[in-house]
């Protein structure tokens, strides 16, 4: 039997959610992101204020050039995780494997319990309706017979669109005459590469083949077979432990030039990355650090450890980095762990044994937030557990800059 998949991809996520929980937003052009006197991009919009040409990862300053009448709000990705926790949950009811992309999109493989096309047709309507009805959010569904094909179905009709494609002739029959960045892989500096040397369209892909192949090497093998409607791969479900990385990272609304002050952001930084790390289940075995000075001039630090499951260790490590490194303003700082492992498989350091190093490691956080507390007049009562997360720790972090500055 062929298989068959249904990408879900859900109408302006954090758009829709807020304009679910406040109908007055309702046909209104909302901007999630950042504010237009801040620094930072758009993370979605709806789809009033894309008529003005607002779009995702856009500058918001430029958005705010294009609607300046927009409703500009932070996101609250907690809400957001918990909606789209809500939302997997119906999701992957109906498939036998699972494979999500983001919040608010998942590839699902439906070949057996959908059992024929019908069936598919079947499940599709029923993950629209239950989204709508359990959540009052609508999503847009594509079924086909390969990923490449459902997502490029679930885009046909947004939103809250339905469409199907069921074999490899239909997908290249729908897609031959248009724009080769309308296949997977093909990104928008990929597109202008091809279209410099003529290559504009599907047709021209399947055509010229073998010069594609020349320009992109094994990318270019994959986009030609994408061309014809090859595309074999699974849906493969995540897992947190194949993560390769966990790191937090804040962008400052003005340049930092006290290094103290971003080993201070570091403590709340490093609180952040083993609070996500442990409710994973994941260690790391190293620790890095990622600073973007003023100029945009980005780099990146890192340094194996021994054993790095304390937030106090992540701090130590992050802040030896930043010694090292060169002091001049800074427009983003970041800190992270690197080759993770899941906790429970790991082998004991001699360190993680003993357990007055632990208490030690322990008292010496507590007392780093206790400066904190004393440096910056924040309130005791939830701190530091309820900022780990979003947009309190990113508040959170822009009072305390404001602080040190009177």
């Amino acid at each position: 039997m062929n298989r068959i998949i249904i990408h879900v991809d859900m109408d302006a996520f954090y758009a829709s959610v807020e304009i679910r929980d406040n109908p007055s937003l309702k046909g209104k052009p909302l901007i999630i992101g950042s504010l237009p006197q801040e620094r930072g991009v758009v993370a979605t919009c709806s789809y009033e204020a894309r008529k003005y040409g607002v779009r995702s990862g856009m500058n918001i300053k430029e958005a705010y050039l294009l609607c300046p009448n927009g409703l500009f709000m932070h996101p609250d990705f907690e809400k957001y995780r918990s909606v789209s926790a809500k939302l997997h949950e119906i999701w992957y009811s109906y498939a036998s494997a699972a494979e999500a992309v983001s919040l608010d999109e998942a590839y699902l493989d439906v070949t057996e319990q959908a059992g024929d096309w019908e069936g598919a047709r079947r499940i599709g309507h029923l993950i629209k309706d239950r989204t709508r009805r359990e959540l009052g959010l609508t999503c847009s569904v594509g079924v086909a017979y390969s990923k490449t094909a459902a997502k490029t179905a679930s885009e046909e009709k947004k939103p809250d669109g339905y469409f199907e494609i069921p074999t490899a002739e239909d997908f290249v029959n729908l897609l031959i005459d248009r724009d080769v960045g309308c296949l997977y892989t093909v990104g928008e500096k990929t597109a202008q590469k091809l279209k410099s040397y003529g290559i504009h369209t599907v047709r021209d892909l399947q055509e010229r083949k073998e010069e594609v192949v020349r320009l992109l090497g094994k990318q270019g093998h994959l986009i030609v077979s994408l061309s014809h409607g090859i595309d074999d791969r699974k849906v493969t479900p995540y897992r947190p432990e194949d993560a390769k990385s966990i790191s937090r990272e804040i962008t400052f609304q003005e340049d930092v030039e006290d290094f103290d002050f971003l080993k201070d952001v570091l403590i709340l930084l490093s609180l952040s990355v083993i609070d996500r790390a442990e409710r994973h289940g994941l260690h790391g075995g190293g620790v890095t650090l990622k600073i973007t000075y003023a100029d945009m001039k980005g780099i990146t630090r890192s340094r194996l450890v021994t054993s790095c499951g304390f937030a106090y260790t992540v701090y130590e490590e992050s802040a030896k980095l930043l010694d090292q490194i060169e002091r001049r303003p800074v427009r983003l700082i970041g800190t992270g762990l690197y080759n993770l492992t899941e906790e429970e498989n790991r082998q004991l350091s001699f360190e993680d044994i003993l357990e007055e190093n632990r208490q030690e490691k322990n008292r010496r956080m507590e007392d780093l937030l206790e400066g904190l507390r004393e440096r910056y007049h924040l309130d005791s009562c939830g701190f530091p557990e309820e900022i780990l997360r979003g947009e309190k720790l990113y508040r959170t972090i822009e009072y305390m800059r404001k602080s040190g500055k009177q």
